[in-house]
């Protein structure tokens, strides 16, 4: 059963936006440069692009309209009945068929002019053609102007009208102008209809939902009918006319025999007659609303021989006052039972009910002689089962029993507020294990897929194993005595991670610090490492070093013969620049001289170009003059005045 949702059809431009919009996309989504020195194939795919482009987003647009909007021979009739109410089905058939039809005239062009363009033989013709192309799909979109204006209206009107589902609960309330429908409406569900003195307040349909019996119910309130030949009702009253006539609904028939809306009750009961023929199959309610003004009982005998004719044909009449809000809720409640008793009629009445019979097979067995065999439990089954009830009850005690057989609720109106919700309580586990915690899932893992069910034994089993190992001695672990050698070595080792230790945090403080660094031509940096040094944190340690020449602490390297003398030797390379002796120069980084490195540019020049091939060439896109002095700007005399030109 589709759900009929208008508010998702899209807008509807209009026939210059259409152009607009479907002209500007072409230009953004295909190229837009082509040039007289390419080749005549390229230029004529060139212009054939734009022309498939347009047609197709032409194509798409257009049948995403034909599409979203619904179409009168598949809808509910309900919805196909409206629409011809409200927007004259001809002119909207006519509509929807004429932009058809541009779609097909649009398809024609783009195929017509795409086949010209193959044979193109020079840029200016197939441009001319494109522009032709273009131009015949803009001129049939232009004609369509008033059919999109109409079907966007016919899209905000569609987007306006109440969501009724045709095939749910439904309630019809139905009636002369303002006899109190609206008000009804409003008291039974959460809509919020205009209600005013006059008559045709109400000029639509509206909707409202309410609950019975944990069920939805759709209550639609309708405008207001006259009593007058068919032909002769307006768009107004065939609303209602529509939604009796095609809604399968309880319609609840509301009159007025206080006589206040400006009928009478002849007027009314008339009007009932007329439109009879659209109650058929049907539940009909009538109900006489303001009875606080005046009530069915007080009518004048001439009044009350109108209401016969409901009498006749076994319809109830129900009173109520919307306005003390006596009598609603039964109306409202007499109205759902009579339509769910009618719905259930229905479906029995139906064949789906046979179509569930048939597929449900009770076996019966065949008599085989005509003794009757009626079922029945064999007498030591029914024994064997009662022993074992005596049995269960003999284990359980009679407060067990009692407890067990009591619900939860029972359980915590006695203790009242000491009551604890315990769940595990009746797990089917040792009391010492009942209370355990254990997690569903572990690290990814589902626990029960681990769960051995002989564990304990095998439990067991390792700890008489792991006891007779203990016993065996096969843990024990020799003692060790420690010579004083290895004892100092062992001390020795300890002060040396002390001293780490210290020395880090030292130099964690150090860095911390915020104390300012002096430049270091102001004070001279104390030499923090020394021999003397070094003896004596050594010596503390317990390590001798002794004034051994060997141990080389004193050795410092020499300086050059040539320094000492006080002669600074410079060298002058190929450039004519002095360059210090003690580092090689930056370009040069280990080349002997000027020839070998200019060899080496260009042995790496080659590699780079080799390997770059042709990617850093000039392509269609970059930037091209193709005369950078044109002849006639820089030939011929000059005449009178500026040169600025030039």
């Amino acid at each position: 059963m589709p759900i009929y949702n208008f508010k998702k059809i899209t807008v509807v431009p209009t026939a210059k936006d259409f152009i607009d919009i479907i002209l500007s996309k072409t230009q953004r989504k295909t190229p837009t440069v082509v040039h007289k020195h390419y080749k005549i194939s390229r230029i004529r795919s060139f212009y054939m692009r734009k022309i498939k482009y347009t047609q197709q987003n032409f194509h798409d647009r257009l049948s995403m309209i034909i599409q979203e909007f619904p179409k009168l021979d598949s809808v509910h009739p309900f919805f196909a009945d409206l629409m011809n109410v409200l927007y004259d089905k001809d002119h909207y058939k006519l509509a929807l068929g004429q932009l058809n039809q541009a779609r097909h005239l649009i398809d024609n062009v783009g195929k017509d002019y795409l086949r010209l363009l193959k044979f193109g033989d020079s840029l200016y013709r197939c441009k001319q053609l494109k522009r032709a192309a273009l131009g015949r799909m803009a001129t049939i979109m232009k004609r369509q102007a008033s059919n999109l204006e109409y079907l966007e209206q016919v899209r905000q009107h569609l987007a306006r009208l109440p969501s009724i589902d045709p095939y749910t609960r439904t309630i019809i309330i139905c009636g002369f102008p303002n006899v109190g429908k609206s008000s009804f409406i409003n008291k039974v569900t959460r809509a919020d209809v205009e209600v005013q003195p006059y008559a045709f307040t109400t000029k639509s349909l509206y909707v409202g939902h309410t609950d019975y019996k944990y069920l939805r119910w759709q209550l639609i309130d309708t405008p207001g009918i006259l009593d007058h030949p068919l032909d002769e009702r307006n768009i107004i009253e065939m609303q209602a006319v529509t939604a009796l006539a095609h809604l399968r609904a309880a319609v609840l028939y509301v009159i007025d025999p206080s006589e206040q809306c400006g009928h009478s009750l002849e007027d009314q009961v008339s009007l009932f007659k007329s439109i009879k023929p659209l109650f058929t199959n049907k539940p009909v309610l009538v109900i006489a609303n303001k009875c606080d003004v005046l009530k069915v009982d007080e009518l004048s005998p001439e009044k009350q021989s109108c209401l016969d004719t409901f009498k006749e044909a076994a319809i109830p009449i129900l009173s109520m006052s919307t306005v003390t809000e006596e009598g609603v809720s039964e109306v409202k409640q007499e109205a759902c039972e009579m339509l769910l008793s009618y719905r259930v009629e229905t479906k029995l009445a139906s064949k789906k009910v046979d179509g569930i019979l048939n597929r449900l097979h009770v076996a019966f067995p065949k008599p085989r002689d005509e003794k009757d065999r009626p079922p029945c439990i064999p007498d030591a089954v029914w024994a064997k089962k009662q022993a074992k009830l005596r049995e269960a009850e003999e284990d359980m005690g009679e407060e067990q029993m009692e407890i067990k057989h009591k619900l939860e609720r029972e359980i915590e109106l006695e203790l009242g507020d000491d009551y604890v919700l315990d769940l595990k309580k009746n797990y089917d586990l040792p009391e010492d294990y009942k209370y355990d915690i254990i997690p569903e899932f572990w690290e990814g893992h589902n626990v029960a897929d681990y769960i051995d069910p002989v564990i304990f034994k095998k439990l067991e089993e390792l700890e008489r194993e792991e006891s007779t190992r203990e016993e065996a001695g096969f843990y024990a672990v020799p003692k060790i005595e420690l010579d004083s050698t290895l004892q100092d070595i062992r001390a020795l080792a300890q002060q040396i991670r002390d001293k780490k230790i210290l020395m880090k945090q030292e130099a964690s403080v150090r860095k911390s610090s915020t104390k300012p660094k002096l430049p270091r031509t102001t004070t001279p940096k104390v030499r923090d490492r020394s021999v003397s040094r070094l003896r004596t944190e050594m010596g503390a340690l317990g390590v001798d070093i002794g004034n051994e020449e060997k141990a080389g602490f004193k050795r410092t390297r020499g300086r050059s013969r040539s320094l000492s003398r006080g002669v600074k030797r410079m060298r002058i390379d190929s450039e004519g620049r002095a360059k210090s002796m003690s580092r090689p120069p930056r370009d040069v980084s280990g080349v002997k001289d000027q020839q070998t490195r200019q060899k080496l540019k260009k042995i790496a020049h080659k590699a780079i170009s080799k390997k770059v091939g042709k990617k850093g060439l000039k392509g269609e896109a970059d930037r091209f003059i193709g005369n950078k002095m044109p002849k006639h700007l820089f030939s011929g005399k000059r005449g009178i005045g500026k040169t600025g030109r030039r």
